[in-house]
C-alpha cells in the first residue's frame, strides 16, 4: 500500500509536467520500455538490425531486483509515454495498476507476462516446495497447504526456457502491430531465437536425465520454481523466492545440513545476489564439511551496460546449465 501511495503522488506531479512530453519525442521511433533484463533482451532478439526504429528503455537499470524496486518520476513519465510497456505482473508490480490509469499514451501496448501464462502461472505459496520446520520428524518436502488459495503468484517466470519460447510471438506480435512493413523480419528473428531456446531446452533437459543426482539444496531464496518444474528436479530451499527473510533459523540450517548428508549432495546452491553466510554455516553444519558453494544466476541484476559488454538471456541460461551439470554430477 505504501509503495501505491507514493506512485499516486509521483502521478500528480507527472499531471502537471509531463502534458507536452510526447510531443518533444522523436516520432519516428517507438518507445518500448520492458521492467526487466530478459524482457529487455527478448525485445533486442526480435528487432534484432532494425533497432534504429525504437527506443529501448530497461527499467530496473541499477542492480535493484524487482521485490525491493520503486519507480522515480522519470520512470513513470517513461512508462506513460511508451508505446509498448512490457512487466511480470506479480505483487511487486502492484504500483504499475496506478501508473498505466494515469497513462498519457491511451493506445499503448501492455504485456503482462503472468497474464500470458494464465493457468501455467504457479502459486508462490502452494507450488514452492520448501522445508517446513515445524514438522521436522517428516524430513519431507511439504507443500504450505494451509496458505490461503489465493497465494502469490511466483514472479520468476523468466526463468524456464518454455516460458521464454511463449513470450517471444507475443512480443513480435506487438511490434509487427507498431510496424507492419517489417513484420516478415520480426517474426523470422522470433522464430530462429525460439529456435535457439527450444535447442538449449532439449541440453537442460539431457543433462538432467544423464545426472546421477536430480536434488538441488539452496541456502537461499529460490527463485527457481518453473526451471526445476520444467525438467522434475527436486529441491530444498531456505526460503521462497520472494521471502523477505535474510536469516535462517537453527532448524533451518540443522535440516539442510542433514539433507546434504542423506542425499550425498555435494554442493549447496545461492542465487548471484547472496552473501553466501547461510551456505557456509549449512556446509560447516555437516559430517563431511566438503560441499562447493554454486552459484544460479536469476538475472535479477543485469544491467543494459551488461547487455552492450554481450550479456544476453542466452548466455545466462547456458552459464546455468553449466552450473546445473555440476550440482547434479
Amino acid at each position: 500500500m505504501k509503495r501505491i501511495t507514493i506512485v499516486f503522488f509521483l502521478l500528480l506531479i507527472i499531471i502537471f509536467t509531463n502534458c507536452n512530453q510526447r510531443k518533444n519525442q522523436d516520432i519516428a521511433k517507438l518507445n518500448i520500455v520492458c521492467t526487466i533484463f530478459p524482457q529487455y533482451d527478448w525485445v533486442r532478439q526480435i528487432i534484432g538490425d532494425k533497432k534504429d526504429n525504437f527506443s529501448l528503455t530497461l527499467l530496473l537499470n541499477n542492480r535493484i531486483d524487482l521485490h525491493n524496486y520503486q519507480p522515480s518520476v522519470d520512470d513513470i513519465i517513461k512508462i506513460s509515454n511508451c508505446d509498448l510497456f512490457i512487466y511480470v505482473g506479480g505483487e511487486s508490480d502492484e504500483w504499475v495498476n496506478t501508473v498505466l490509469e494515469q497513462a498519457s499514451n491511451k493506445n499503448m501496448i501492455v504485456i503482462n507476462l503472468l497474464e500470458i501464462l494464465g493457468d501455467r502461472a504457479k502459486h508462490e505459496d502452494h507450488d514452492i516446495e520448501i522445508m517446513h520446520t515445524e514438522d521436522d520428524e517428516h524430513h519431507d518436502l511439504h507443500h504450505h497447504d494451509d496458505i490461503d488459495d489465493h497465494g502469490h503468484y511466483d514472479e520468476h517466470v523468466w526463468l524456464s526456457l518454455r516460458n521464454a519460447i511463449t513470450f517471444c510471438p507475443v512480443i513480435a506480435n506487438a511490434l509487427s502491430s507498431f510496424d507492419a512493413e517489417n513484420s516478415g523480419v520480426y517474426h523470422n528473428n522470433m522464430a530462429s531465437y525460439i529456435g535457439k531456446l527450444a535447442v538449449l531446452d532439449l541440453e537442460y533437459q539431457n543433462a538432467v536425465k544423464s545426472s546421477q543426482l536430480s536434488t538441488l539444496l539452496f541456502a537461499d531464496r529460490f527463485p527457481f520454481c518453473y526451471l526445476v518444474n520444467d525438467y522434475n528436479i527436486n529441491y530444498y530451499a531456505a526460503f521462497s523466492g520472494c521471502s523477505a527473510e535474510t536469516e535462517a533459523s537453527f532448524e533451518t540450517i540443522i535440516f539442510l545440513a542433514k539433507k546434504l548428508d542423506e542425499l550425498d549432495l555435494h554442493a549447496v546452491m545461492v542465487t548471484e545476489s547472496a552473501d553466501q553466510s547461510i551456505a557456509r554455516t549449512v556446509i560447516s553444519s555437516t559430517s563431511g564439511k566438503n560441499q562447493n558453494i554454486l552459484v544460479l544466476d536469476a538475472m535479477q541484476s543485469v544491467t543494459s551496460r551488461d547487455a552492450e559488454n554481450g550479456i544476453t538471456y542466452i548466455s545466462v541460461m547456458e552459464k546455468n546449465l553449466s552450473v546445473l551439470k555440476e550440482a547434479l554430477k
